[in-house]
């Protein structure tokens, strides 16, 4: 016979323990650990409960059959950060801060499948229908053939689903779901992981793609155990910089498309409106050459994009000089000093140094270590560089500039938007723009310098 036994259980990472602690020693948060009731029975039990189990069936790579079409969203950018749309019988996660949009985006996904044929679903634990129809009418979207829901018991929205069989399930969101056959309270760690397990095996059998949005912890991270994460098909980030209207949609996992593919949005009035030209948010238009500035020919997924990396290096009267970092890796700009001063000579330790990349775009690829240190060099000289040249490029710990993916795509996209040169590794090819090879980082400063004689 089952009996009911008593854990204590992580909240932010679902670490079991045998009583109550203050602090989680797996992830380091305090007061997180919540008492959990679950019913458990001696080992080897389960089998006996359950009864003897049924032989799966094996089938060849091969398969039989053709593979049914992506969903297309009719938003570009939506499909472009999911791999081209949405692929049946899939699960996605979408997380995102308080306010940044998720809803509205997923109410104005769900409007454009409607809109295009396919069988929408829309189940909210959080508002009311009420409140959903108010942001539909705000949005314009009041005739989009959406079937709108409100409910919390996973029991009743897979008999509902069950019974309607829709194309597409968005669930907003899977903390607020409960279900009966567990003790645990809503949105522990231990109702989450069984109700996104239900609603993913739904999905599968029914072919339906189903949609979870995610509360995020303060760090950013979907709350929540992790392993919802290892069980959906992709997870995306919905991303915004406090003060700033533009948004990201990033694809941190997808099985069916490019990782860290990224969608850019404008919040307006009227909803998330789709930005095709991302380099338009991210470079400064119309303005004189100011030293301390170089555009990076950066890739986020498959699409490329110029970004404005911004230096300042002022003299500095503390003993530790600061260093300051935005949209970019800290440790990243420390080693990049560092070379720069065993490698070239430049010396940084008498001087503050402030790094920004324009526009709150974050950069996580490391080949704007070059374009990067154009913007120190030019900073620490005095010397504007050209405003029609791209940089990039990976730098090493022996100042070399070594050479990166997609060299070719980065370049065309510097040649369309009116670009003129790019300085990159050597042996990068260029058509119909001037390059300038940079085989070490001291081919940098040379350029650097020389630019400034030109000028």
């Amino acid at each position: 016979m089952a009996r009911v036994s008593d854990t204590y259980v992580c909240q932010s990472c679902g670490a079991v323990y045998s009583k109550w602690v203050g602090r989680c020693d797996a992830c380091g948060e305090w007061n997180s650990i919540a008492l959990e009731t679950s019913e458990s029975g001696p080992p080897g039990s389960l089998s006996t409960r359950t009864g003897k189990g049924k032989a799966i069936e094996f089938t060849t790579l091969k398969g039989g059959g053709e593979f049914e079409p992506r969903f297309l969203t009719g938003n570009a950018e939506f499909d472009r950060a999911c791999g081209g749309g949405l692929v049946p019988g899939s699960a996605l996660l979408i997380g995102g801060d308080p306010g940044v949009g998720k809803s509205t985006l997923l109410l104005q996904v769900a409007a454009g499948l409607a809109l295009g044929g396919q069988s929408v679903a829309y189940i909210s634990g959080e508002e009311a229908t009420a409140q959903i129809r108010l942001r539909a009418q705000r949005l314009g979207l009041s005739d989009a053939p959406v079937h709108l829901a409100s409910g919390t018991a996973l029991r009743d929205i897979l008999a509902t689903l069950k019974t309607e069989r829709p194309d597409v399930v968005i669930i907003d969101s899977i903390q607020t779901l409960w279900s009966d056959a567990l003790p645990a309270a809503p949105g522990t760690v231990t109702q989450v992981r069984a109700c996104a397990q239900e609603l993913i095996r739904f999905a599968k059998s029914s072919g339906a793609v189903m949609f979870l949005v995610g509360h995020v912890t303060k760090d950013g991270q979907i709350a929540g155990p992790r392993v919802v994460e290892h069980m959906v098909d992709t997870v995306l980030y919905f991303e915004s910089e406090q003060g700033r209207d533009f948004r990201l949609l990033r694809a941190v996992k997808n099985r069916f498309g490019a990782a860290y593919e990224i969608g850019v949005f404008e919040m307006t009035g009227a909803g998330l409106r789709e930005v095709s030209n991302p380099s338009e948010l991210f470079l400064s238009e119309g303005r004189e050459p100011v030293s301390g500035a170089a555009v990076f020919a950066g890739i986020e997924g498959t699409r490329p994009v110029l970004i404005e990396i911004q230096a300042l290096v002022s003299a500095s009267s503390l003993a530790a000089p600061r260093r300051s970092v935005v949209g970019w890796d800290a440790a990243r700009l420390s080693m990049l000093l560092a070379v720069l001063d065993a490698r070239c000579g430049l010396d940084f330790s008498r001087h503050d140094v402030f790094l920004n990349v324009a526009g709150g775009m974050r950069i996580y690829e490391p080949a704007a270590d070059l374009a990067a240190a154009a913007a120190l060099c030019s900073s620490l000289f005095d010397i504007p560089l050209p405003s029609d040249w791209v940089v990039f490029g990976e730098v090493a710990l022996s100042g070399a500039v070594r050479p990166v993916n997609q060299t070719d795509t980065r370049i065309k996209e510097a040649a369309k938007l009116g670009f003129s040169g790019a300085l990159a590794p050597a042996g990068a090819d260029a058509s119909g723009i001037m390059l300038e090879p940079a085989a070490v980082l001291a081919d940098l400063v040379a350029w650097t310098k020389k630019t400034g004689a030109l000028g």
